[in-house]
């Protein structure tokens, strides 16, 4: 067993994750996961937007080239057009050709010196190679459109290159990005050259362009793997930080639902801003919750047994009695003894009923709009008719304004009932009770007053408590259940009101109960 007003110790180690306390699961949650994603989809972007800038650059150098060694090869010689095709071709890493006016090939820079470089056969790529897939996987996210593939026509004519043919009619340079079966890209430009009808198209493959990117790429996913495993790292560290204070909880709800450690106390981790210190306050909270009202009940039954037996104990004696007495007269005392404890009997138990199930009934309930004023009116006419005034005057004060509240008019009229009961038990038959309404800062205040002894301070408290029996001298034994105000608070509590216990204004002898109630706005 734990001693006395133990808590359960959490876990030493959860004061290292002081820096999650405060944060949202929400928040940190989304943090950890998305983290990676907009790390995975900026560099996705970034190399997108850095491929096109560099193709755009490599797009202008074409441009740039086809122009100047258009420019360079018109009205020079065959031989000299040959030479500047090898000059220009080995030192750009180019293949340059050019056409007739006929559309028929004249010269080729690979065919007049050796290659500067080289496109390997669709055949010879193997397309398991990884870069080759991550090339086209990427293509795919970015939704790149598809290129046509780059192959060298069978029979090499003008005709056979569509950039050429729109250079020839429309006497303008043209580019053409095409791909290499390498995954590689190729670019054309096609270009008048003089005034003759002849045509030139250069030929790059910028494989440095692709190299580049997927340098840039592997450091991209070099860096996402890095957060993914920061990331999954962090997603250990916020289920420790969800789990163990769950855990705690779980293990002091077991401990209270056993009910083997009496003290023990649900750890609350005020620290926490988070929903798991909101979860941890609130089972707190309604373990304390629970614990007070067990222990009501307990007190309760308790009570219950005790106010239950001594009628019981009454009855008993006299039935027992009845077989043992021949006088009329005793016996017909012994029948009113019994007749009288089995009507208190009745009595308690209807009390205890009410008294058990107001909480729950209220709870359910749907509030209704009351007005105060005209329900005490209307109770107090209806006592009158069934003399449950007892001869006294009940005189109603309320001055002008709503007197509107929220609730369920019934048991507000069993607390009026139940005020009104206890005016007349202790009020002089020749002296008036005294209702009063008033309003104050959204609060309706209805005080019961009556002329009896009053209440001494230090009972005040004590009159609201269940089975309390503090009656006027003079009053028969047994003719109230002791649970009328402890009704009467449960009621007014459960309309988010109060109800207590003063002495009358200005000093007059007498009790002065007041229920306060949340007004309509």
């Amino acid at each position: 067993m734990a001693e006395k007003g133990s808590v359960l110790k959490g876990d030493p180690r959860l004061e290292k994750l002081r820096w999650s306390r405060r944060l949202s699961l929400t928040s940190r949650i989304l943090f950890v996961n998305v983290l990676p994603l907009v790390l995975l989809g900026g560099g996705v972007l970034y190399l997108d937007s850095y491929r096109k800038q560099l193709l755009d650059e490599r797009f202008k150098l074409a441009l740039v080239e086809a122009q100047i060694t258009a420019e360079a090869l018109a009205g020079a010689t065959v031989q000299r057009q040959e030479a500047l095709l090898i000059q220009i071709g080995k030192e750009q890493r180019l293949r340059l050709r050019v056409y007739g006016p006929g559309g028929e090939l004249e010269s080729d820079s690979f065919k007049l010196a050796p290659p500067s470089f080289d496109l390997p056969e669709p055949a010879e790529v193997d397309q398991r190679d990884i870069a080759y897939r991550m090339d086209r996987w990427f293509d795919r996210i970015v939704g790149a459109p598809a290129l046509p593939d780059y192959v060298d026509p069978e029979s090499d004519e003008a005709s056979a290159w569509p950039e050429l043919v729109r250079a020839r009619e429309e006497s303008l340079t043209q580019i053409v990005l095409r791909d290499a079966p390498d995954g590689t890209h190729v670019i054309n430009a096609a270009a008048p050259v003089g005034l003759d009808g002849d045509t030139l198209l250069l030929t790059r493959n910028p494989v440095d362009i692709t190299e580049s990117v997927r340098a840039a790429r592997s450091t991209v996913a070099v860096i996402v793997l890095l957060f993914l495993l920061v990331s999954t790292l962090l997603s250990f560290f916020l289920a420790q930080t969800i789990v163990r204070p769950l855990r705690e909880l779980v293990q002091a709800a077991v401990r209270v639902r056993q009910g083997r450690d009496r003290a023990v106390e649900v750890p609350r981790l005020p620290e926490r801003r988070d929903e798991i210190g909101m979860l941890a306050r609130s089972i707190s909270d309604m373990t304390a919750a629970l614990r007070h009202r067990i222990d009501a009940v307990e007190s309760f039954a308790a009570d219950v047994a005790h106010e239950i037996k001594n009628p019981l104990a009454s009855l008993r004696s006299a039935t027992e009695s009845l077989a043992k007495v021949d006088d009329p007269e005793l016996r017909a005392q012994l029948l009113d003894i019994a007749t009288h404890d089995v009507r208190r009997i009745d009595r308690l138990v209807t009390e205890i009923s009410d008294a058990s199930r107001i909480d729950a009934e209220l709870s359910r309930a749907e509030f209704e709009r009351v007005d105060l004023d005209m329900l005490v009116r209307n109770i107090v006419t209806s006592r009158e008719e069934r003399g449950e005034n007892e001869g006294r005057k009940v005189e109603i004060h309320a001055g002008g304004g709503s007197y509107a509240v929220m609730g369920v008019a019934m048991r507000l009229e069993r607390v009026i009932d139940n005020l009104l009961d206890n005016a007349v038990s202790f009020s002089p038959e020749d002296a008036p009770i005294t209702v009063h309404l008033s309003r104050r800062d959204g609060i309706v205040d209805l005080a019961v007053e009556d002329c009896g002894p009053g209440i001494p301070e230090e009972k005040r408290e004590k009159v609201f408590h269940r089975f309390h029996s503090d009656r006027p001298d003079g009053e028969d034994f047994g003719n109230h259940s002791g649970l009328g105000l402890a009704i009467a608070r449960t009621i007014a509590e459960a309309h988010d009101g109060t109800l207590h216990a003063e002495m009358r204004p200005g000093g007059v002898e007498g009790a002065c109960l007041v229920l306060s109630l949340p007004a309509v706005r």
